[in-house]
């Protein structure tokens, strides 16, 4: 009976003693704000966590009624260098007159190659680096609006076709009336905070698909802002000669200046107050950005006069020309109605010309 209660005790006194050393684990990892005791929600891999900063992981996120934040993602492997994740945000409340509006807001993150078809990978990277966007700080390989935003990651995360790997950043946000739906903002924190949220989940994404460079990527210095607003009064769009409008054709436009440096520059030209694209046109030479287009503007010149080799489709056109041993890739997306060679030949002579290369299109002499 002695020997039964002496094994008793001796058992007793390990779980005991096993109690002890989880208890004092726990109040270690509670201590360092980590799983399990933070009680925080992470999102997108364990990229972004609860009340990390931007107001669409808040707290106050979650404030209304019937309010409630979920997430979807598929990370990427090795073996399946691909992955997606969506945080979406969901609230009800009244307005004033006593209707119910829903306030919804989705941000999806996807780790992929550029697009394999062309006019898909056009539309794509004119979709992110093109119009508002500017680049990110720290000399990134990449551009953010402060609702969309794109980063090239290192050549060893690279597709075994060659093209770059990217990870993109997409908000919408809206509030639904019973008679109306008017667009909202994500509550994404501004272009800043996008640089950051970006680059944090693309650390995360490349250590899942096991290409994470030895240094992880980083945003710190403050963003570039856009040069000016959008005008809406001009003849001149993005103050480029040869860009020129009829005081009766601008009547309904107006354009957006977008970056202008060495390696990025953007001219975007809107119908109806922004709502419909009259053009598009983008500089990219940028060395990682300027990998987004290799396979995709031909073996040959687009037309007679034009140096580089290039394609000119119905709804965009591309060119490629050597600038200072580096490629220059000017690129303009329009709907095929608008016959809009003569303006990308202003644009890309432009912009040749501001970076200090030889012309790109026919006839820039007599410009």
């Amino acid at each position: 009976m002695k020997q039964l209660l002496g094994g008793a005790r001796r058992r007793a006194a390990l779980v005991g003693g096993a109690v002890v050393v989880l208890v004092a684990a726990g109040v270690g990892t509670w201590a360092t704000d980590t799983w399990p005791f933070d009680g925080k929600d992470s999102y997108c891999w364990g990229a972004w966590k609860e009340d990390s900063g931007p107001e669409f992981l808040s707290g106050e996120a979650l404030d209304e009624d019937n309010a409630s934040r979920t997430s979807k993602e598929t990370a990427p492997t090795p073996r399946r260098p691909r992955g997606r994740c969506t945080v979406a945000l969901h609230s009800e409340r009244y307005s004033s007159d006593g209707d119910k509006v829903t306030e919804e807001t989705e941000v999806t993150v996807v780790y992929g190659p550029a697009p394999e078809d062309a006019a898909r990978r056009m539309e794509w990277i004119g979709g992110y680096l093109g119009d508002r966007a500017m680049p990110l700080p720290d000399r990134l390989p990449g551009a953010t609006d402060g609702a969309h935003a794109l980063l090239v990651l290192p050549t060893g995360c690279d597709t075994r076709d060659g093209r770059p790997t990217a990870v993109t950043l997409d908000s919408t946000a809206r509030s639904v009336y019973p008679d109306s739906t008017m667009s909202a903002s994500a509550g994404l924190g501004g272009s800043q905070s996008v640089a950051r949220l970006l680059v944090t989940v693309a650390n995360r994404a490349m250590e899942k698909a096991g290409c994470a460079p030895a240094k992880p990527l980083d945003a710190v210095s403050p963003m570039p802002t856009l040069p000016e607003e959008e005008e809406s009064f001009f003849t001149r769009a993005c103050r480029i000669r040869g860009l020129e409008f009829g005081e009766k054709e601008a009547r309904d436009l107006e354009y957006q200046v977008g970056a202008v440096t060495r390696d990025l520059q953007s001219c975007s030209v809107r119908t109806e107050h922004g709502e419909g694209r009259y053009f598009d046109a983008l500089m990219v030479a940028e060395p990682r950005l300027s990998a987004l287009f290799d396979g995709a503007t031909g073996s040959k010149a687009p037309a007679r006069g034009w140096r580089g080799t290039g394609v000119f489709a119905d709804d965009y056109k591309v060119v490629r020309a050597d600038c200072a041993g580096r490629p220059l890739t000017v690129l303009m997306l329009a709907p095929s109605l608008h016959e809009t060679t003569p303006y990308f030949a202003a644009f890309a002579d432009a912009v040749a010309r501001r970076v200090g290369c030889a012309p790109v299109a026919p006839g820039s002499s007599s410009r």
